[in-house]
């Protein structure tokens, strides 16, 4: 069984849009839940982020990390953590796929391991939420900027 966590929702914008506001990593505080500062320490060769520094607080934890990006135009995009004190594993990506009345899936998954001892159920819900919270808030972050 896999320990991923999976969800999705449907966008009313373009591929480019929503890579975009997900490019946009120092705006996250803004829209995604728990994220309180975003540094990009490295750019790609087209300008996006390839490294960041995270700080992060929900509830019991709280961690400064750094994630390190792997872009594939507006079809996807996956991380992984490179450093973290807290967070000794995250992995994860948004893929995009085209949804037959021409608005677009948007796919996130996550899997995350902690350094503290967490109950599994209990960091599930805690992806669920993260997953969940994350998804509406970029729903809600690319719909308003139309």
């Amino acid at each position: 069984m896999s320990n991923t966590t999976h969800a999705d929702i449907v966008i009313g914008a373009d591929r480019a849009k929503i890579m975009g506001v997900i490019a946009d990593l120092e705006q996250y505080p803004q829209w995604s839940e728990g994220v309180t500062a975003v540094e990009v320490l490295t750019t790609t060769a087209d300008g996006r982020p390839g490294t960041a520094r995270f700080s992060f607080a929900s509830g019991p934890i709280k961690d400064v990390f750094v994630l390190k990006y792997d872009w594939n135009g507006d079809d996807s995009v996956s991380w992984e953590l490179i450093e973290g004190k807290v967070l000794t594993k995250e992995q994860g990506t948004y893929a995009l796929t085209s949804h037959s009345d021409g608005r677009i899936k948007v796919t996130y998954d996550l899997e995350v391991g902690l350094s503290i001892k967490v109950p599994g159920i209990v960091r599930k819900q805690a992806e669920k939420k993260i997953v969940n919270t994350a998804l509406e808030g970029l729903k809600r972050r690319v719909e308003a900027s139309d």
